[in-house]
């Protein structure tokens, strides 16, 4: 039989993410490769939703979840020491399976209102993160991405972004590919994979995040 998923299953503790490092094309190599700073674009909310959890899939008060494949992001914010970094909150935001946003200068359309479209976590003792999300998906002029932004004690925010491995636009995304060097563009470029130990027909995908100093926090 199969088995019913409900919201706070689905948002899993990142001990059991963990485990998901292994998915193929997970980087260890990359970990200590700074994240290169991208620009936050003109859609960061201008008013953070009621509902901003880590599970972008499910909006309170709302009976349907959101168009678009469910996706599963994780991974560990990092010093370039490979140190944990803590007491930080990661924040991440981007159009729905449309290609809308949630925001007042996008170009007309209307977001999907069963996505959330923005949500923020803690990050843990180990660094580590989740969000429940779905697949990007590209609209004119990009390639399919997420914005992310790390806010924190001891450091200045950090905005970067998120891309997913083999989307042909990639190659033509001129915010991608302002990052000249070869190692750090391919540090924020993440494969997705098929993740059924998570709930059925997901995907997985493991960013981590390096931020280029050495706070002791």
């Amino acid at each position: 039989m199969e088995r019913n998923y409900n919201r706070r299953e689905l948002l899993l503790d990142t001990a059991s993410l963990a485990s998901l490092s292994l998915l193929p094309g997970a980087s260890i190599a990359a970990a200590l490769t700074k994240t290169p700073r991208q620009t936050a674009g003109p859609f960061y909310p201008t008013r953070i939703p009621l509902d901003s959890d880590n599970n972008l899939v499910d909006v309170d008060g709302r009976e349907s979840p959101a168009e678009g494949q469910v996706t599963h992001i994780f991974g560990r914010l990092l010093d370039t020491l490979g140190r944990p970094v803590r007491n930080a909150q990661i924040e991440i935001w981007q159009c729905d399976a449309y290609g809308f946003y949630h925001h007042p200068r996008d170009r007309g359309g209307v977001a999907d209102p069963n996505f959330q479209g923005f949500g923020r976590t803690l990050v843990d003792s180990s660094g580590g993160y989740r969000f429940r999300t779905i697949r990007p998906v590209a609209y004119p002029g990009r390639t399919p991405h997420i914005h992310v932004r790390v806010v924190g004690l001891g450091f200045e925010s950090f905005t970067t972004q998120m891309y997913v491995a083999g989307e042909p636009e990639n190659d033509s995304d001129f915010i991608l590919n302002s990052v000249h060097d070869r190692r750090a563009r391919a540090s924020i470029i993440v494969p997705l994979e098929g993740a059924p130990e998570i709930e059925p027909d997901a995907l997985a995908g493991n960013f981590d995040i390096v931020l280029g100093l050495s706070p002791s926090i």
